[in-house]
Parts: C-alpha cells; structure tokens; sequence
C-alpha cells in the first residue's frame, strides 16, 4: 500500500465560515492531487454545525475542477433521501466532464436526525430502506451509457441519465454491517466498509463480502476499501493534541449532546471532556491512528493486511491551532503529506 485516498466531511471549525470551509477542503484536495492520492471523497450530511458537506455531487464538481488527476467521489451519496434518476443524472453528467474519474459510494444511512430526513424525503413514508436494494440496481443501470429501457403500457420508453455518453462512474456500496457487505456481494460491486465509525467487524464484514461475491459486468472480482480517522504530525504527542477538537466533536453526537461547531485545539483543552467520559472516548478512538509518520503508516499497512483490504482511505481529523488561516487546514494537510512520504 502506497497509494493514499481521502474522505473529507468538510469539517467547519469555530473560526470558519462555510465559505472557508470549502477553501479549506479545496486547498486539501489540491494536496491530495499533487501527492498522487487515487481517490478523493466528500461525505453527506445534513443540518450538522460541524459539517459543511451536505451535497456530494455539488462538492465533488468544484474539488475535480480544482483538480486534474484525483479520482473525486462520494462516500456517500445516502440513496434513501434521493431519487435514483436525480442521483444518475448528476453523476452521469460528471463523469462526462471529468471521465475516469468519477466514484459514486451509495450508503443507506439517513446522514441527518429524523425531523430533516424527513424534509428530504419530502414526507415520504418510510424511511427508503426497504426499497434500498433495489434502488441501487436501479442506479447501477441509470448510469450506463445506454440507460434503461422502461415499459409504459406497450411501449418501451429510452430513459438516459444523459443523452449521448461515452463512459459510467464507478459504484461502490458503503456500509457499516454484514447487511451491506452481502449486498455489495450479490451485485458485484466494489465495497468500502466504514472502519472509521464503527472500528469493529470490519474483516468480518469483508471476509463475508468476498464469500458472495458474484462478478459483474462492472468488477470481475471484489475490491474492498477500509476508511480509517488519522492525524499524523512529526511527534505522537502533538498528533494527539491536534486530534481532540475531533474526538470532543464525536464524543458529543455520541452521547446525544447539542452539536457545535468544531472547537480549536487551544479551546479543547481549556475544556477537558468529564473523568467519566474516559472509558467511552478510549472505545471512540480504538480504531483512530493518530501518531508520528512512521507508526502511523504501519498502522494503515497492519490494518489493510489484517483484514484484506486493497485501499486505505484516510479521513484526516487533525484540528486547527489559534490564528490558522481561516480559509486553509494546514495540520490536515501535513497529514496528508507526512503520510505520503512515510508510505513512499
């Protein structure tokens, strides 16, 4: 494992506007281009004061045109708040204007709390999971360049996610559970398994995904990414001070607090999480690696080689320090760049 890979949540800090924000992942990505990274992905979530990565296909059009060689893609577009025709066409439109280079992740999560999924959904009964298989069938077809074909009546109706193309983005299937390992297996799709938020049952859920796996017209074999949080700074001990604006930001959804924007690292610790909190925060991080260049990178290698994953994709999470530029996140960026020279 050489190649690095990137999902970025566009994480919006207490000194950042969203249009700093999105400068700062855009700088980010810039980084990940010039050091060769093979994926660069953005996430879906909505309504979340920290996360300004509430619409995938719009962000991943401004980080390919910011970029030339970066595979841009989503991780993920949740398909149960989005009609499968909308999805394929703003990705099929994509992969035209950037071919090759287009990922479409799709996960069945609603990304969101109750009350804005289900202003997504525009009141919709149901939450889309039992409808979930079937509309990623759906989208696999939609993005063909031939389309479907679909009956209305006695008459067969050409439907095109856009009129004349020459190639499709890739489908990957995200999940955190065997539910959607064995999903991604029966459709022969890639699969990325979430490491990163559920840090347990990652080789089972993969060992399972190559036991089904049926070859597509897409993937004659399985293709596994595992996505791990990392910070990586010259010394463990500034990693893991860099790393507590994230893990206050987690520790806070997990336990069903107010959220807020991300905190900087000098504010994190002025305000240290309760004794209490300790047991729940070690779990939290188990998974995270978060040290100096050389034990972070064996860290990903042990993690791929344990439980057979082809690509490590990072989600960097080191904070920002008093007085960063607001329109930049160096320490997710030195992450990026200290891990690729460690990798080399």
């Amino acid at each position: 494992m050489t190649a690095i890979s990137v999902l970025d949540l566009v994480p919006v800090r207490s000194d950042q506007t969203t249009a700093d924000a999105v400068a700062a992942t855009l700088a980010l990505a810039r980084v990940a281009d010039e050091l060769g990274a093979r994926r660069y992905w953005v996430a879906e979530h909505h309504n979340m004061p920290a996360v300004a990565a509430t619409n995938a296909p719009l962000l991943m059009s401004l980080i390919a045109a910011a970029t030339s060689r970066v595979r841009v893609g989503s991780g993920g577009v949740m398909l149960p708040n989005h009609s499968p025709l909308v999805v394929a066409e703003q990705v099929a439109l994509l992969e035209a204007a950037f071919p090759g280079r287009v990922d479409v992740g799709i996960g069945r999560a609603p990304g969101s709390d109750p009350v804005t999924s289900h202003l997504l959904r525009r009141g919709a009964s149901g939450d889309g999971v039992d409808t979930f298989d079937d509309d990623v069938a759906a989208l696999a077809a939609l993005v063909r360049p031939e389309g479907v074909d679909v009956r209305v009546g006695s008459t067969s109706y050409p439907l095109r996610a856009t009129p004349r193309a020459t190639s499709a983005p890739q489908l990957w299937l995200l999940g955190s559970s065997t539910y959607s390992a064995q999903l991604a297996g029966r459709l022969g799709l890639p699969y990325v398994f979430a490491h990163h938020f559920a840090g347990r049952g990652t080789a089972e859920a993969v060992a399972l995904y190559r036991s089904t796996f049926q070859p597509s017209d897409a993937l004659p074999e399985p293709r596994t990414i595992a996505v791990a949080n990392v910070a990586v700074a010259p010394t463990a001990d500034e990693a893991r001070r860099l790393v507590l604006p994230q893990v206050r930001t987690m520790w806070r959804l997990r336990s069903g607090l107010p959220l807020e924007a991300q905190e900087l690292v000098e504010d994190a610790e002025a305000a240290p999480l309760p004794a209490a909190a300790d047991e729940g925060v070690a779990a939290l991080t188990a998974s995270w690696v978060v040290g100096d260049p050389a034990s972070a990178a064996a860290e990903l290698r042990e993690l791929a080689g344990r439980i057979g994953a082809d690509e490590v994709m990072v989600a960097p999470v080191a904070g920002a320090t008093r007085g960063t530029p607001a329109d930049a996140s160096p320490a997710r960026e030195r992450t990026l760049r200290l891990l690729a020279d460690a990798l080399a």
